[in-house]
């Protein structure tokens, strides 16, 4: 199916509906939610996905999955995504939170299949087939590091989401403990509690997660490293591979990939 709402859908009695939607750039789908849960996969472009317990980055050809009943927003920038529309029941155990989600080369074939499916699919026969290999794939998938948690205390919350909006990578515990009139020991301990890992980790993480984005529009890794407040691109790059296990660069050279084709 394609270009389809899956409130349309969804009560077809299959336990996977597979739907392909092609999105102008910089397309809003406003904050919503599934009874099923789903895999959001973008074949081309970045998908940045807000929810109340934190930000992913979706970088092209990777896919992200968003649990039944989660509230979600996503920013589409250049996106043709596929998606898969699981029913609670069929949802692969290993996926019990969402999270961002490497897509293998055969998952990749797997959705671009299964969006070609007649809706009521035959299960006893290679449509159920596809469908079940295609859950085994998910289960299987790896996590990337790709959120940006934001905790639910108030005060802390909106520092993030400024934090998030002019990203400085030498913003210091002590500046926001001082911003928060809390003693710098008092606001790691409160941070820590509230995001799951250190200031330090997320400051990190924020600014490559973040940084992704960017690559896969095509920026110049320089400019990117620069404007985030790292003293060089070679910093940048030690800091984004430790990370994601990739270089700025791999990133940038999928942009310029996906642009030509």
């Amino acid at each position: 199916m394609r270009n389809t709402s899956i409130d349309t859908l969804d009560n077809t009695p299959r336990p996977v509906i597979a739907i392909g939607t092609d999105y102008p750039d910089g397309y809003l789908l406003r904050r919503h939610q599934h009874r099923r849960a789903q895999l959001l996969y973008g074949s081309t472009g970045v998908m940045k996905v807000s929810t109340r317990q934190g930000d992913w980055v979706v970088p092209p050809q990777q896919a992200v999955w968003i649990s039944p009943q989660v509230e979600h927003e996503v920013l589409m920038l250049g996106v043709s995504t596929r998606s898969l529309y699981i029913e609670p029941s069929a949802v692969p155990v290993s996926r019990s939170s969402s999270e961002v989600i490497s897509v293998s080369p055969l998952l990749r074939q797997l959705l671009i299949e299964a969006v070609e499916m007649p809706l009521a699919y035959e299960e006893q026969g290679r449509d159920g087939v596809l469908v079940t290999l295609a859950l085994l794939e998910i289960s299987h998938a790896q996590a990337l590091p790709l959120h940006i948690p934001l905790p639910t205390d108030p005060r802390l919350q909106a520092r993030c989401r400024a934090f998030l909006q002019r990203p400085d990578i030498h913003q210091s515990p002590l500046d926001w403990a001082q911003d928060l009139f809390v003693s710098e020991r008092s606001f790691s301990r409160l941070f820590r509690e509230q995001a799951q890992m250190s200031f330090g980790q997320w400051r990190q993480r924020a600014c490559v997660v973040l940084a992704l984005s960017r690559l896969s529009s095509g920026e110049p890794i320089t400019r990117i490293a620069l404007d985030l407040g790292y003293e060089s691109p070679a910093a940048f790059s030690t800091m984004f591979r430790r990370l994601t296990g990739r270089t700025p660069s791999h990133f940038l050279n999928n942009a310029a990939t996906a642009g030509s084709r």
